[in-house]
């Protein structure tokens, strides 16, 4: 059998499809059968890297139509990264999500069908050479959120769901528009060609576009303030539902947001802009976050505070500073992962999921506790976790570029990150322990999937060569636009294409 990228959208896709019928055999299948889908594209993931890295960029052409004219998946060493980084995610969520919370066939056949659509919309849109598609995968995202985040029909997830919903609706009509704008001025939906096209588009028009993706995609990426559903997603939704949008959803919209600046647009101050938007989003999301008393919602403004830094570092735009950018979205999905799931066993029963009753947990909840804080350690930047060396390397690049108050900004914001990480680790180790807490038991799949991603930390931070490799191709490949524009189409006139920093 050849291994192909279009494997990543058919196999979860047809999966969810058949999921109802598998019940129909034997309901255990229901929670069986997603595993076995996300190991198998695990497969796919180590065959298809190991070609990319060898023989470079793969271009799957779907049903015979080459492009321009037909769709086609692009696997280069960024995407393909990615795409193995969400696959990889998806199965710890699959592991930690494996008899999470008693519920009975129905509701698990329907979280798993969702999940599926999930894995499958999100590791479209990074894989779709086609902006029409892109918009498709992005939708198919999009729904299966807004589900999950209702998962358990109770007010405030309704509530939480509906906000999802009506702001994500503005993001896919701004999207939709953008792209119909867009066709009308090069004629193409082909992400390539429309990139080769580009310096035909008047720079009015370019702008009006750009910004139409930008506040579309901004909003699922978490840009300020275009984030203000996610607190009470992530709040609200199931616990590894919470870790699904940390890990997959949003690195989808960062995705979307670097290719359209970064591929298809070359306008002036792009750059300037993510730089500007970024430091906002992050300075707002972590005084939001010392300010609060929920654990969850706390996490939360945590993760919009770490993509302001990951856009800052695509916006100085340098191979270092996209290096670490890329690093920092491996380091966020891993760490962010982390202490979502040991946070939501710490506050499982607690009122209002408030850090306040966490008290004395540290000796109540020893492993749990273990892994959050080590979670907290390593996403604060601290030595030696694999946190630090994205950060340094951000800080790096922006010294090359003389950015000294962009340094001071990072890290100064850095200090507010600690004191609310460590208030929590304090009170978990040296509070005084609160009567009557009932503990949660962990199930054999979340301590699993919790010690794989406690692994990573300490690995990737001891030993960084064993992923910065990979990350250092994805940088170079990003960076490329004309190598990007070739593997697509061979015979492109690149003569006209501009790489703006």
């Amino acid at each position: 059998m050849v291994i192909s990228p279009v494997h990543y959208i058919a196999v979860p896709l047809l999966a969810a499809f058949l999921m109802p019928l598998l019940a129909k055999i034997h309901r255990e299948l229901t929670r069986i059968v997603p595993g076995l889908v996300i190991l198998y594209l695990g497969y796919v993931s180590v065959v298809l890297m190991n070609q990319v890295m060898a023989h470079g960029t793969i271009v799957e052409v779907i049903a015979g139509w080459n492009a321009p004219w037909g769709i086609n998946l692009v696997y280069s060493p960024f995407t393909g990264f990615l795409a193995s980084m969400m696959t990889a995610m998806a199965f710890v969520i699959w592991l930690y999500s494996y008899r999470f919370k008693k519920v009975d066939s129905q509701p698990a056949l329907k979280y798993f069908i969702l999940f599926m659509m999930l894995v499958t919309g999100t590791i479209g849109i990074v894989l779709t050479g086609d902006i029409f598609n892109f918009f498709v995968f992005l939708e198919i995202t999009a729904i299966s959120s807004y589900s999950l985040t209702a998962f358990y029909r109770d007010r405030d997830g309704a509530e939480a769901a509906f906000k999802y919903l009506l702001i994500g609706s503005f993001a896919s009509a701004f999207i939709l528009i953008a792209i119909l704008l867009l066709y009308t001025q090069v004629g193409t939906l082909n992400m390539a060609q429309i990139a080769v096209r580009m310096h035909d588009v008047p720079t009015h028009m370019k702008i009006t576009i750009l910004i139409l993706f930008l506040v579309g995609l901004g909003i699922e990426a978490e840009m300020f303030p275009l984030n203000g559903w996610a607190p009470d997603a992530y709040s609200q939704a199931p616990s590894p539902v919470g870790v699904t949008f940390a890990a997959l959803v949003v690195k989808a919209g960062v995705y979307g947001l670097i290719r359209i600046i970064f591929t298809l647009f070359d306008v002036h101050g792009a750059y300037e802009y993510l730089i500007v938007m970024g430091a906002i989003t992050l300075v707002m999301a972590e005084l939001a976050a010392i300010r609060q008393k929920s654990l969850k919602r706390m996490l939360a403004y945590s993760s919009i505070g770490q993509m302001g830094v990951v856009m800052i570092a695509f916006g100085i735009g340098t191979n270092e500073a996209v290096f670490g950018a890329i690093f920092l979205m491996f380091n966020h999905a891993v760490i962010k992962g982390l202490l979502f799931m040991s946070g939501s066993y710490l506050v499982y029963n607690t009122p209002n999921k408030e850090i306040q009753y966490l008290s004395g947990y540290g000796m109540k909840m020893p492993l749990i506790s273990l892994f959050f804080s080590l979670g907290a350690l390593a996403i604060v930047g601290l030595p030696p976790f694999a946190g630090f060396w994205s950060k340094l390397y951000i800080l790096i690049a922006a010294a090359d570029n003389q950015m000294i108050g962009l340094i001071a900004l990072i890290l100064g914001v850095s200090i507010v990150e600690i004191v609310y990480y460590f208030r929590v680790v304090g009170r978990l180790y040296f509070g005084k322990p609160s009567k009557g807490s009932i503990m949660q038991k962990p199930t054999y799949g979340g301590v699993i999937a919790m010690s794989l991603l406690a692994i990573v930390i300490l690995v990737v931070g001891f030993y960084p060569d064993v992923i910065t490799p990979y990350i250092h191709n994805a940088a170079d490949a990003l960076l490329d636009k004309a190598q990007y524009i070739h593997s697509v189409l061979p015979n492109a006139d690149l003569s006209q294409i501009q790489n703006l920093k």
